[in-house]
This record gives structure tokens, sequence and C-alpha cells, in this order.
């Protein structure tokens, strides 16, 4: 079938199409002239288009400037893609225009196309009834914000919101284990495992509030500023009245923006909400090192945790188990700070009443929330559930720990407890051993002070 093809027009003339596509000759167009990487379009901004043409229909009709059949059948195809089932009509790569004409425009004839099929008749046009009082610049702006929204409401922060209470079972589980601390990677102050979690749980709620904080940005459509934000072309009250549907249709609440001319050529809310999901990348890259670190060994390590065994860890060394999932998490992490670079390079690129950098900057958007959102559910799932104090090797590390000597400052002051600890570590004495040889302190005195218990 992928054979056969029919002849579409546009304004530049004709075009052979697939006759199995819907789309038409501007998609064709863009097909043909941008064979570059194979990044298409992000499934969410074709399924916010679709919201925002059902909207706009429904609006016009509303309004009286679309007649109760053509929204009826827009609305009918529009809901068709929503099912999930016509993504393959949507081929268009990121790197074409940098409004995302093209992709509204592939949008607008395959909703046409399908229309007229449905209808069994030429019922619609795809400027003059799909895309009426629209303009790709600012529908592609609006289908931004719509993917935003509800990727970082529906995938993002319900992955957060797991892993964050991971962590507060953890945390119960741990509260009573005493370990050694540690800073700059050497010994410090005792503390237990249960606290050492609670930075890991407290992160997770910080960066929940930040990527909460965000999203109000984000729920300003620009819908309605048409070409340049002026509203040209579109009724009074359109963009209030979509901004409306719209939010009765995704059942999140957005407005229309109160300034159009800034919502086609500014892309700061979205720099904004990245960079609280680059926040959260950079607090989950933290938490996935020291759970490897703690983990490390079994043997030669420090070996305090112990983490699932998901598959063999070597193609040569037998029986050996590694961090994987914490290597996947950071690697995830890496990706997203460097998408957060390539997204604020985008966002500082509009020219006068637009910018032209908008495919890229929502496909890196897009990325980092999925790929940050099934990250986190699979290190949740394959590792952090299974985090084990291996509270024997805490014990041990903790009696090891010269820093026991701080509980001895108030005692007998700063630099006679730092000699202890000097001793101790040249001689390879224990801190008691090391206290009583220097005559500061008896054995009993000694014990009596320093009690990890009550150093935590």
């Amino acid at each position: 079938m992928g054979d056969h093809m029919r002849i579409e027009r546009d304004t530049m003339g004709e075009i052979a199409v697939p006759a199995d596509k819907y789309w038409g000759a501007q998609t064709q167009r863009s097909l043909e002239n941008f064979r570059i990487g194979q990044q298409t379009m992000p499934r969410e901004i074709i399924d916010a288009f679709a919201v925002l043409k059902k909207a706009a229909a429904l609006t016009n009709q509303g309004l009286g400037s679309l007649d109760e059949e053509r929204a009826a059948v827009i609305a009918q195809v529009c809901d068709e893609i929503l099912a999930g089932s016509m993504y393959d009509q949507f081929p268009l790569v990121i790197y074409q225009t940098g409004s995302g004409t093209q992709s509204n425009m592939n949008v607008n004839e395959v909703i046409a196309n399908r229309g007229n099929e449905i209808a069994g008749k030429k019922l619609l046009h795809p400027n003059d009834h799909v895309n009426r009082s629209q303009s790709s610049n600012d529908t592609f702006p609006t289908a931004m914000h719509i993917a935003a929204v509800q990727g970082l409401e529906n995938r993002l922060l319900t992955a957060v919101r797991l892993l964050k209470d991971t962590f507060e079972q953890l945390e119960k589980e741990n509260r009573n284990v005493i370990k050694t601390g540690r800073t700059h990677l050497q010994d410090a102050t005792p503390l237990t495992f249960g606290q050492e979690i609670s930075a890991w749980k407290q992160m997770l709620v910080r960066d929940e509030e930040a990527v909460t904080a965000s999203l109000a940005g984000l729920r300003e459509l620009a819908l309605g500023g048409t070409a340049v934000g002026t509203g040209l072309n579109a009724p009074e009250g359109f963009a209030g009245k979509a901004a409306e549907t719209i939010s009765a249709l995704t059942g999140t609440a957005f407005v229309t923006a109160e300034n159009k001319f800034h919502a086609l050529t500014s892309k700061d809310a979205l720099v904004f909400a990245h960079g609280a999901v680059k926040a959260l990348a950079c607090d989950l890259m933290k938490i996935a090192n020291d759970v490897r670190w703690l983990a490390c060994g079994p043997r030669t390590g420090f070996g305090e945790i112990s983490i699932p065994a998901n598959e063999p860890g070597s193609s040569i060394m037998p029986g050996k188990v590694n961090p994987t999932q914490c290597e996947a998490l950071t690697m995830v992490c890496a990706q997203v700070m460097g998408n957060d670079v390539t997204i604020g390079i985008a966002a500082s690129q509009g020219n006068f009443q637009l910018n032209v950098f908008m495919p890229v900057l929502i496909y890196n958007f897009l990325e980092s929330v999925n790929l940050l959102a099934s990250a986190m559910d699979s290190f949740r799932i394959h590792c952090a559930g299974g985090i084990k104090a291996n509270e024997s090797r805490m014990r041990e590390n903790l009696q090891k720990s010269l820093m026991l000597v701080t509980a001895l400052s108030p005692a007998i002051g700063y630099e006679k407890a730092a000699e202890i600890a000097k001793l101790a570590e040249r001689e390879g004495l224990t801190l008691e051993e090391a206290a009583v040889r220097l005559g500061y302190l008896t054995g009993e005195e000694f014990r009596n002070i320093v009690i990890p218990e009550q150093m935590v």
C-alpha cells in the first residue's frame, strides 16, 4: 500500500503523498526537506495538539466562527489521535522549522483529511477550519506548556512521591542503627542510618516543592495570540474560552497568558521548570552515589549496606554484584544536566516576536521528564526498596573511627583530644588505650564519656 501515492496541493503547488497517510502537502515537504536525525516530534506534543485543536474548534463554535458539523468532526478526529492509534501519521523530525510550524500543519492536515473521510465529503480545510483563530506561533508554545504540565504532574511528581515514600519507610526501619558519619570522604562523628536516609528523603521533599512551584508559569497559554501576539483573526474572547476548554479536557488548570507578546517570544517558564527538574537530577545523582559508596565491597570497601543483586555483575568474575541501578540513574542525571544546557541556550535565542528554537527545547524537556521518571521508578523497584543495613559492619566501622574522640573535647579540650586521636592512629591503638597511655583519662572515665548512642 505504501507504494501508492496521491496528489496533494498547497500554495506552492502539487506534491505526491503516500495514499495510506492522512497528512498533506506541507507535511510531505517537511519530510523531504529535513532529513535530520532520528528524533521525531514527541507523542506528548501530538497529544497536546489534539487537545488544543479540539478546544479551538469547540471555542470557535461557541463564539459563532465555526459551524457545529465541522467542530464535531474536528473533535472526533482529535479524540482518535488521543486514543493513541494514529502516531504513525506524525513523522516529522525535531530539527525542522524552529517555530514548529510544520508540525502544526501536520496536525491540521491529518485532522482535515481524516475528518473528510469520516464526513464522506470535502468538509474541512486544514488552514481555514482546523487552524481557525490560530497560528503556529501560538499553538506550538501552547502545546509545549500542556505537555510540560501533564508530564510533570502525571509522571515526574508521581515517581518522586513513590521514591520519597520508600526512603521514609527505610528511615523508620533504620532509626536506631548507629554508624560512623563521613565528611570529605573521611571519618566523622556518628549518626543513625535513619538520619542519613532522612537527608535523601528531604531532598525529594524539596524537589517536589520546587517542581510544583514551577507549574504556575507553565499553566499560562499563548493560544489566542496568533501570529505576533496581537490576536489578529481570532474572535473576541477566544483566548480565555479556549484555555477554559483545555482545562476541562485535560483535568488540570490552565489560564490564558496575560501578555501574549511575552508568551510567544519567551520560554522562561520552561527554563524555570527544567531548573527544578535539574535540581532533582542533582539530588538523585548524590543519592545514587551515596548508595553505591555505602554498598562498595562487599569485603574491601565500606560494605555498610547490601543492595539487591539483579543480574550477574561481570562477564569474567563469577559472583560479582554491581550497583547497576545507581549507574543507570546517574547516567540519566548526566543527560538531564546536558538537556538543561540545550534548553537554556534555546530559550535565550528569541528574536523579536518569536522564539524559533522551540522543537529542540521541548524535546529535551520531555526527555528529561520521561527519563527521570522511569529511572526513579527503576531505582526504587530494583534497588532502593531492597537496601539493607549491614549492622555488624556499621558497628565495626564505628568502633574503629577515631572521630569518636570528638566527645572528649568538652571534658579535656580540643588539643588533648587531637593528641589522643593522633597517637591512636600512629600506634594502632584504640582511643581508650591512647587516652590512658597519655594519662588524660582512666578507662572508666573514657567509657563514661564516649558513648556513640549519646552522640547522635
